[in-house]
């Protein structure tokens, strides 16, 4: 039985959101993350910065690695990434390096933020690739709140 394609922002970051809180519940900072091609799930993930002993473990990096295992190929053409914190310069540089055509996101990040908050990355001239279409805010208070009460609970 083939699954039907969804197209809906509010369903996968519906998706993303259940891998943020399920890197709270392994003491990661919770950031979850999805990647979709054609309305189909490639791959899902969260932080595992803290447990893999790794800074470049964020949500977003975790997702291409498995989603570029999936299909074979470390280009990602065509997809779209959700994730519930907008992306930091890092994961904005890999997503760019693995060609995300589209970038969902919930929350601003006005600390680090690299797709508007602080810097815009996603689609600075100088670079060799850019985000066709990216929207921000998308279910950002829930986004924001699942951050917020894992910090609150931490403190």
């Amino acid at each position: 039985m083939r699954l039907k394609a969804i197209q809906d922002d509010d369903y996968w970051m519906t998706l993303a959101l259940a891998q943020a809180r399920l890197a709270a519940d392994y003491g990661e900072v919770p950031i979850g993350a999805v990647l979709v091609k054609e309305g189909r799930l490639l791959a899902a993930g969260h932080n595992l910065t803290i447990s893999a002993h790794d800074p470049s473990a964020h949500a977003e990096v975790v997702v291409m690695r498995r989603a570029g295992v999936a299909v074979g190929n470390h280009r990602l053409i065509k997809s779209t990434l959700y994730v519930t914190l907008e992306p930091c310069v890092m994961c904005v540089g890999a997503l760019l390096q693995a060609r995300i055509q589209r970038l969902v996101f919930g929350a601003y990040d006005k600390r680090a933020g690299a797709c508007g908050s602080v810097f815009e990355l996603h689609h600075h001239t100088a670079l060799n690739h850019r985000v066709e279409e990216y929207k921000g805010g998308v279910r950002e208070a829930e986004c924001r709140e699942c951050l917020q009460n894992f910090f609150r609970k931490r403190r």
